[in-house]
């Protein structure tokens, strides 16, 4: 087992998966693979992840509190239940006015 990775065939409560930490940006993995990663992301109150682009597509599912999530400019509000893609080649940012945690997915094949 991959000791970055959470325990297989174990039940999780996945706003459970990372918990917050005062001014900072959490960050789990729950899978890492060649082909892409799954992780569990906490944001603090005004704390969030600069812009960057990626040579990948990703999907933001966000699982508690709200985020915003800026793509090539465009501004998005997304609450526990909500999701998007981000789009590789774009640039985006993501944003925690208030709490929240979500669920990053980023796929890294598929683009031959």
């Amino acid at each position: 087992m991959n000791d970055k990775e959470l325990e297989k065939s174990k039940v999780y409560i996945t706003s459970h998966i990372v918990e917050y930490l005062s001014n900072s940006v959490v960050t789990r993995t729950i899978l890492e693979k060649l082909t892409g990663t799954i992780s569990a992301l906490s944001f603090d109150e005004g704390e969030g992840l600069p812009e960057k682009i990626s040579p990948f597509d990703a999907v933001v599912q966000v699982i508690e509190g709200k985020a915003e999530i800026i793509i090539e400019g465009g501004c998005y509000f997304l609450e526990g239940g909500e999701s998007i893609i981000l789009p590789a080649h774009k640039p985006n940012s993501i944003k925690g006015n208030k709490r929240f945690k979500m669920i990053l997915t980023i796929i890294k094949s598929g683009y031959e």
